[in-house]
């Protein structure tokens, strides 16, 4: 919309990662080096940490296209598979052929002879692992014992770890140990700070075709830094918004206004705003329970007091017998109780309300899902399709899956990811892996792109336990 405006020739800050727009500065050119070095070197893990949007799938990308022809890379994006699954996702993404039904000993057996054939041809294999993060330990610990796949000089597979900071958290545990030890190259994508994010805007405005002088003033790059938190996706999520703001007041300056306009727009604004909104609500109920703690305090005292005075002034029987006087009717009753009689005290009881819903896709899928895994044998095979964090996410994806294969073989269940409630969803009951590939080789190429992975029963049922 604003591109003419601007003088542009296409989109500046998509997010979407593109290679071609590579930005070197903040260490990244450098990360990126040292990591083409230390594949080619072949010599253990590699881990790459980084915040959520700080760039890591854009720097795994590179990766993929600045190796040499002589490495051969696949990419594991699915976070949650389960361990007893994870070499037959690692033989799929090398379209491997294997047996029908075959175990976990011959898929390796067929892993390490292709391994062994491609050593022989001079390639050398690298496994990109995404949202390591988010993989069970065990899994992480199956991945681990590829690495001992190797020649008398040379390791047959290399490893690379992406993941969030959760990863070093997860890799710290005392278990998980032998996987540690076997990290030789650990890097840290930090947050870009501000002179290098206005380094970053202007990068990128020039990529996508501007010539002019630098349309973000220093005042709007400060305040978009701050917004962003340093983090790339941030960045340019933000710098998109404010330049359509710029460009809906007719003129060609980015100015703090404009950004402010973006960050309202934005949904981690609105977290922030809310995340200090409930700072200051903690702050003034602090406050009214101190004042309360003190008033109560200053009352306590006083009523201490005043009863001390009273005990002191002389008080007779009779004063102490004396019938109240004016006494309402209702304390005339309670005087007039005999000991151990209940008073009787009428409730009127409280209106309920009842309503008749139409059961919802997800709980109609998460029902018929419990009957599903309880009556399949532990070796039929299903395709993990997707997953998501939050039930209402998943309910609109569901509605739109629908429309695409039928629901009555949609199947969902609840797990945890990185200690987090996660929901999966499968897609048919397949006797065998043979069987599951042709029918995911059949699904619509939408769903394709989102590489679905094969999963067993036994797998899931571990993985829900």
């Amino acid at each position: 919309m604003y591109y003419a405006h601007f003088g542009l020739k296409e989109p500046p800050f998509k997010i979407t990662p593109n290679t071609e727009v590579f930005y070197t500065g903040g260490n990244r050119g450098a990360v990126l080096e040292a990591l083409i070095y230390a594949i080619n070197s072949g010599e253990g893990i590699i881990k790459v940490v980084g915040e959520v949007g700080s760039g890591k799938t854009m720097l795994c990308r590179m990766l993929q296209t600045m190796l040499p022809d002589k490495i051969e890379s696949i990419y594991l994006a699915n976070p949650s598979v389960a361990p007893e699954d994870v070499l037959h996702a690692i033989a799929f993404e090398l379209q491997l052929k294997l047996p029908k039904n075959a175990d976990r000993l011959k898929v390796m057996q067929v892993l390490q002879n292709h391994l062994l054939a491609r050593h022989a041809a001079g390639k050398q294999v690298v496994i990109f692992v995404e949202e390591a993060q988010g993989m069970p330990l065990a899994t992480l610990e199956e991945i681990r014992l590829l690495s001992n796949l190797e020649t008398k000089h040379h390791k047959l597979l290399q490893i690379v770890l992406f993941g969030q900071p959760e990863l070093d958290e997860n890799l710290n545990q005392a278990h998980i140990r032998q996987l540690r030890e076997r990290i030789t190259h650990s890097f840290n994508l930090a947050p870009l700070r501000t002179e290098e994010i206005g380094e970053y805007l202007i990068f990128r405005l020039r990529s996508a075709g501007y010539f002019g002088p630098p349309l973000f003033n220093t005042a709007a790059i400060k305040k978009l830094a701050n917004a962003a938190n340093g983090l790339v996706r941030r960045v340019n999520i933000l710098a998109d918004k404010a330049l359509l703001a710029a460009f809906a007041e007719n003129v060609y300056l980015v100015t703090p206004k404009h950004v402010q306009a973006a960050i309202a727009d934005s949904e981690f604004g609105v977290e922030k705003a809310k995340s200090i909104a409930r700072q200051s609500q903690i702050f003034m109920w602090a406050a009214l329970l101190a004042l309360g703690l003190a008033l109560g305090y200053a009352v306590s005292t006083w009523t201490q007091k005043q009863s001390a005075a009273q005990a002191d002034k002389p008080q007779t029987a009779a004063a102490e017998r004396q019938p109240k006087a004016n006494a309402p009717a209702s304390e005339a009753r309670a005087d007039e109780a005999k000991p151990g009689e209940a008073q009787q005290i009428n409730l009127a009881p409280p209106t309920s309300m009842t309503t008749n819903q139409q059961t919802d896709i997800l709980t109609q899928r998460l029902n018929a899902t419990s009957a599903w895994l309880a009556s399949q044998p532990p070796n039929t095979v299903s395709i993990q399709l997707m997953g998501a964090s939050s039930d209402t996410q998943l309910k609109n994806d569901l509605e739109v899956l629908s429309q695409q294969i039928e629901l009555d073989n949609i199947y969902v269940y609840r797990t945890k990811v990185n200690n987090q409630p996660f929901l999966t969803v499968l897609y048919g009951s397949f006797a065998n892996r043979l069987e599951a590939t042709q029918a995911l080789q059949k699904l619509p190429a939408e769903l394709q792109r989102n590489r679905p992975q094969l999963r067993t029963i036994a797998g899931v049922l571990q993985e829900t336990k």
